[in-house]
């Protein structure tokens, strides 16, 4: 994507997460902000005795509103602007929240605090938020600057040992190129380490979009993560999967897990083959030796093989039906290229129920067919799938031809109806929103979003859910060199994250 999750936030109990914590830096605790008392809540800004909140209290907390409009049949959900990067925080240290925000995690680690990891796509960096028990921000840092983060960061998966059997490890992947790597972030280090790449050699090199662990339900005893490879090149992008020698053995060098590539059993390696309506026969093979290849070798080796040439693939998420083996992901598509979808795809795979490296593929949502329910597609980029529900996030791709501004879709995964549920809001009539955003002359579709994930469980709020925006014109010199790398001192985009309310799951 021009940045391009769905990722699980998950409540963790503070002492399991902390025993649970692996890598080379050690955890860390929460800290106070504001004035207001850290995390044993004694003192306050005048010293005297301060009650932390314990309650979370939905509310609008950005200087800057919500940057979505709600469409006809979901003006009963609520939506609250959270943060921005117009907002300053300024204790314990200055903080702003940078742009292109994307890929996100959210832990609750104690009743009055929670942290928030999101992706900054165009900084190469990693923010880690604290919010109150309310549920407002309070305080930031980077717990990857642009010199650790190396490369653009679009979605990011927590993998948990409550989710996935292994953990906690905020999975954010690199996406400049075929010889990006994907990062596995330690969610309670030391913002000491930010500097220093964390990288997993043992995926191999991609221009991944996200790292998506299955469920630890999908097979018993076993960790299957599928890597979605945003490449436009001329081998096409891949479907990958890393699978380790044991649970969550993600960083062995001595004994590596294995790399594989999506493809159909009639070694059919064009896109367009695959027509909606038809399920077909795939199988994922091995990428000999791929931890220890550059990027090209694995995408040569990958065509050698007949692996299905998407283009571009995005986003990954699995349905929550207890089990996890129905898979969703979006190819956002390519201008162009004639075997590749042009204005995208939402693919479901569904994975064998005793071997992942079998399954079948078809295609449920395609935007080139401009007499099927999904002929408004501008480039599906983000998605998030629930128990009963797809929702797909729009990304366009800059054609010319775009006729509304990125819209998020909510697709039935039973009765396979498609609906609108947001566009985003530019404020092009409102003089003081539109000078800040430098949005009265945007055109259509040249906002995108970021990773939505579902805050649920953690907040205890029912079908409640965070989602990342994009506003790619929010540009100013106050949002220069804000994540302390030296790697991207110019980047200067704005952007925001919003909570949304009632959505139905």
């Amino acid at each position: 994507m021009k940045s391009t999750f769905t990722r699980l936030s998950i409540v963790l109990a503070v002492m399991s997460v902390l025993a649970a914590c692996q890598g080379p830096e050690g955890p860390v605790g929460p800290t106070g902000a504001n004035g207001a008392a850290g995390a044993n809540g004694t003192n306050g800004a005048n010293g005297t005795n301060f009650v932390e909140p314990t309650t979370v209290t939905l509310a609008n907390h950005s200087s800057t509103p919500a940057l979505i409009t709600k469409l006809a049949g979901f003006e009963s959900l609520e939506v609250y602007s959270l943060i921005s990067s117009s907002d300053n925080f300024a204790s314990p240290s200055p903080f702003k929240f940078g742009g292109s925000a994307d890929g996100a995690g959210l832990v609750k680690i104690s009743p009055t605090r929670y942290s928030l990891l999101v992706n900054h796509e165009d900084n190469f960096a990693v923010s880690r938020v604290t919010l109150d028990g309310s549920f407002k921000p309070i305080s930031g840092e980077y717990m990857l600057n642009s010199n650790g983060g190396i490369w653009r960061l679009c979605s990011a998966t927590l993998a948990t040992p409550e989710e996935h059997g292994f953990g906690p490890f905020y999975l954010t992947c690199g996406e400049s190129g075929a010889e990006s790597r994907t990062h596995a972030i330690n969610p309670f280090a030391a913002v000491s380490g930010a500097s220093v790449s964390k990288e997993v050699q043992n995926f191999g090199r991609w221009s991944a979009e996200n790292a998506v662990p299955l469920p630890k339900t999908a097979y018993a005893n076993r960790t299957v993560i599928l890597i979605g490879d945003d490449d436009s090149g001329t081998d096409g992008a891949q479907l990958a999967m890393y699978i380790p020698n044991a649970v969550g053995d993600i960083f062995n060098t001595t004994n590596r897990g294995k790399v594989y590539v999506l493809r159909r059993v009639n070694l059919d390696p064009v896109e367009k083959n695959i027509v909606v309506g038809t399920a077909v026969d795939v199988e994922f093979v091995e990428v000999a030796n791929a931890a220890t290849l550059t990027g090209a070798q694995i995408n040569a080796e990958s065509t050698v093989l007949k692996s299905i040439a998407f283009g571009r693939v995005e986003d990954i998420d699995y349905k929550k039906d207890g089990v996890g083996r129905e898979v969703y992901f979006c190819v956002t598509g390519q201008n162009g290229n004639a075997n590749r979808t042009k204005y995208g795809r939402v693919y479901k795979l569904v994975l064998n129920a005793s071997d992942p490296l079998k399954g079948s593929l078809e295609v449920v949502l395609d935007g080139d067919d401009k007499s099927g329910i999904a002929k408004e597609f501008q480039n599906p980029d983000n998605i998030m799938v629930t128990q009963n529900f797809a929702y797909v996030q729009e990304d366009p791709n800059s054609y010319g031809d775009e006729t509304h501004d990125a819209y998020i879709y909510q697709y039935d995964l039973a009765t396979k109806g498609l609906k609108k549920v947001f566009e985003l809001n530019h404020y092009r009539a409102d003089a003081n929103l539109s000078g800040q955003l430098s949005s009265s002359t945007s055109t259509k579709g040249s906002w995108e979003y970021g990773a939505m994930i579902d805050v649920s469980n953690t907040i205890g709020i029912p079908n409640t859910f965070l989602l990342s925006i994009q506003p790619h014109t929010w540009r100013s010199d106050a949002f220069k060199g804000i994540d302390g790398g030296s790697l991207r001192p110019d980047e200067n985009q704005g952007s925001q994250m919003v909570v949304v309310k009632g959505l139905a799951k």
